[in-house]
């Protein structure tokens, strides 16, 4: 399995709660995620003190997350007021555990 880990910076508390309701309406109504996007699971961290957000996508296999990323790259948070990726990058997850 794959995550994509994109990082944003520069958001202030208010869009940051917003946002992050707005991706889980979305989801809820959509069944998952949006068309086209083959993620397996989805996690959004957000630091609402001090404006910054991660979003970390994941992917059963290397052809997933590589569509996956090519999908995300095209889209954008929902609202404004997110502040600016500043990074994404391609981890193997080695260990996953649920309780």
């Amino acid at each position: 399995m794959y995550a994509r880990v994109a990082s944003w910076e520069g958001a202030d508390a208010e869009t940051l709660n917003r946002t992050a309701a707005e991706i889980r309406t979305r989801t809820e109504e959509e069944g998952g995620p949006p068309e086209g996007l083959p993620a397996k699971g989805f996690l959004l961290l957000n630091d609402t003190e001090g404006g910054r957000s991660i979003g970390i996508t994941l992917f059963e296999t290397e052809d997933d997350y590589a569509r996956g990323d090519a999908k995300l790259n095209e889209m954008s948070p929902p609202g404004e007021g997110m502040g600016r990726r500043v990074s994404v990058v391609k981890y193997e997850v080695a260990v996953e555990v649920e309780a």
